[in-house]
């Protein structure tokens, strides 16, 4: 294919930004949407999912999951892919296999097969979200037009899910389930389209080996974690879920010691120890990650519960997607005036108010209550990310920005993926705990056989099946059912400001203020120019 853009003369006039910037960021930005609305595109449907199915609430997780997981646990290893052969060749790659794994999705046979094409959704986003950061880094000199590229980026990121949410929504009303999977397919053909003609290749990539073998760990060991939390605190998952986790921990210590070890690491080290690149990379996992669990808890709260259809589920999700487009801007200039931790803090801040409002939805709460939970979250998640993004691209040298960029996307999915999995593995159980109460203290108890109580605690959608067979007892097990999906509903909330609270902690305790942010950052750009070593306050906390 011909670069519409020579390699060799990318920048414009203004030697800041590339040439046709707002055109080549207005690709970036369409082609890192596609991959969030596949992300998105599960949740709202999984009601319908598991009534298709049959499918119990460990199935309907990971279907949910499974995007974010193929993305989170190949990231990496396709992001250092990118640095060396070509960020544009990724790109296109990952979006023409876009369009295959959403067909696949969207006709899938069977549960099980349903989860394996939405791995293969994510791989595919895993080739192309994080060169889209990758080339903004590339392209854009550093300097508040990089910040400003690096928010828009990140904010309509995010908003994507909810877009998503919405459109979704609007097409199951028409069409089956597999509509939602088909949403992706003409986003994907125009970015692929645009990012042929407008995006520049070979821009400031690196020369050196790929470490083949720790891309191998690090994809097995993302992998392990992510089931691992989905299974372990899933009814009748328990062991699975820990063999899964002990593998992950073994995994990760391997990855570390190939990194350690080996002359062309997959993630340097040497930059993952640097303060401005280890606390916004775990703070921001944790934020946009607790992000997407809200997301897929509510949307079943607000379906299974409240009794909104999709459409009208995919818009109550809206005001999050306002606040993620109303602060964007403003983030941006709170962390060119205040700094990583001032931002960060203030997100964090807004976050957690919205996770303590969902703890008082019930089945009967109004949706100004429900909108102010999402707008809140919204809001707090777009203070949040920018500075984390714009931190890592800022403590990592231009030829390797795709580990940068990778851990960047890592927030996402890695975090989306581990918060999905916990508040849904707690979800799963809260539901089965509580109905099994309910069934210890009917008066039909001794007359219900092992495999109705499993039907029953499956999931939501397994408990309406049981109705169905059992029509003189539809109207107790509903109201069992509602009452249990409530219970571990508001167990996943509380998890998430609990996690919310401890990544504020760690955002006031670790990151440095504004003037010490802007000093490591000279020095990180100094030691990657000259090849000194780095200052040991890079793990040590400093407040003043």
């Amino acid at each position: 294919m011909t670069d519409a853009v020579p390699p060799s003369a990318p920048a414009s006039p203004d030697a800041d930004t590339p040439r046709r910037a707002p055109l080549v960021l207005a690709a970036l930005i369409l082609a890192a949407l596609v991959c969030n609305i596949n992300l998105a595109a599960a949740n709202i449907a999984l009601p319908d999912i598991g009534d298709a199915f049959g499918a119990g609430q460990t199935s309907l997780n990971l279907v949910a999951l499974g995007c974010s997981l193929g993305l989170a646990m190949s990231v990496l290893y396709l992001g250092a892919l990118a640095d060396r052969y070509g960020r544009k060749q990724l790109l296109m790659l990952g979006l023409a296999l876009t369009l295959v794994a959403s067909l696949f999705s969207a006709f899938a046979p069977s549960v099980e097969l349903l989860i394996v094409a939405r791995i293969f959704t994510g791989i595919a986003a895993g080739m192309a979200y994080p060169t889209t950061l990758s080339l903004i880094t590339a392209l854009w000199a550093n300097g508040p037009k990089r910040t400003g590229a690096i928010a828009l980026w990140s904010s309509v990121s995010a908003m994507a899910t909810v877009v998503g949410s919405v459109l979704a929504g609007l097409l199951l009303q028409i069409f089956w389930w597999g509509s939602a999977f088909l949403l992706a397919l003409p986003f994907a053909a125009v970015a692929l389209v645009l990012v042929v003609i407008l995006v520049p290749a070979h821009v400031k990539e690196s020369s050196d080996p790929v470490d083949h073998r720790g891309g191998v760990l690090a994809t097995l060991a993302i992998a392990a974690l992510v089931l691992g939390i989905s299974m372990v605190f899933a009814p009748g998952q328990v062991l699975t879920g820990a063999v899964l986790l002990v593998a992950a921990l073994v995994l990760l210590v391997l990855f570390g010691w190939r990194q350690a070890v080996t002359k062309h690491p997959l993630y340097d080290l040497r930059v993952a120890r640097r303060r401005l690149f280890w606390v916004p990379a775990a703070a921001g996992t944790i934020v946009f990650g607790s992000l997407m669990g809200a997301m897929f808890v509510g949307q079943q709260f607000l379906q299974n519960i409240l009794g909104y259809n999709t459409l009208a589920a995919g818009l109550a999700v809206v005001p999050a997607a306002v606040g993620l487009l109303a602060i964007a801007p403003i983030s941006a200039r709170l962390v060119t005036s205040h700094g990583s931790r001032v931002t960060m803090l203030v997100g964090y801040a807004l976050v957690f108010v919205g996770f303590v409002t969902m703890l008082f939805w019930r089945e009967q709460t109004p949706y100004p209550l429900i909108g102010f939970g999402f707008l809140v979250i919204g809001a707090g998640a777009a203070f949040a990310m920018t500075p984390a993004s714009r931190a890592l691209t800022e403590s990592t040298p231009v030829r390797r920005v795709g580990m940068a960029s990778a851990t960047s996307d890592l927030q996402r999915d890695l975090g989306g993926s581990i918060m999905q999995a916990l508040l849904g593995a707690i979800l799963a159980s809260g539901f089965a705990a509580a109905f099994a109460r309910s069934i210890a203290a009917s008066s039909e108890a001794s007359q219900i056989s092992d495999s109705v109580t499993r039907a029953l605690q499956a999931s939501f959608a397994s408990a309406l099946h049981v109705a169905d067979q059992y029509p003189q007892y539809k109207t107790e097990i509903l109201a069992a059912a509602s009452h249990s999906l409530v219970s571990g509903a508001l167990a996943a909330y509380l998890v998430g400001a609990i996690a919310i609270a401890l990544g504020a902690c760690l955002v006031a305790f670790f990151l440095p203020p504004h003037a010490r942010e802007r000093e490591l950052v000279a020095q990180y750009e100094m030691q990657d120019t000259s090849g000194m070593p780095d200052p040991r306050d890079s793990v040590a906390p400093k407040r003043g």
